[in-house]
């Protein structure tokens, strides 16, 4: 029965620690995260330079470069990819490995 609940309480102390490693206060995210975020504000302002242009200067002459295939279709895909993968950074989370879980314990 003692063994029991020592076991219980070394795997309380084992998931408190890794809720620490994974909650640790410092920077919010990983490198990976800040790679893809970083990834992803590229990604964006392609989208959005591609999607620029094609006006006139004058207002009464009508330009058709608005409705090229670039500004109707790359742009608007280069842009739904880049939030993807704002989204992704975001919400990716990876596990600590049981290395950091070792140092961590001590």
């Amino acid at each position: 029965m003692a063994q029991n609940t020592k076991n219980k309480k070394q795997v309380a102390a084992k998931k408190s620690v890794k809720q620490q490693i994974t909650w640790a206060p410092g920077m919010p995210f990983g490198l990976i995260n800040y790679i893809l975020l970083v990834a992803g504000l590229v990604v964006l302002a392609i989208g959005w330079i591609l999607l620029s242009g094609g006006g006139t200067d004058d207002p009464n002459v009508f330009s058709e470069s608005i409705f090229d295939a670039r500004r109707l279709t790359v742009a608007p895909f280069t842009l739904a990819i880049g939030f993807a993968i704002e989204f992704v950074a975001i919400f990716l989370k990876i596990a600590p490995k049981e290395e950091k879980l070792a140092e961590y314990q001590q």
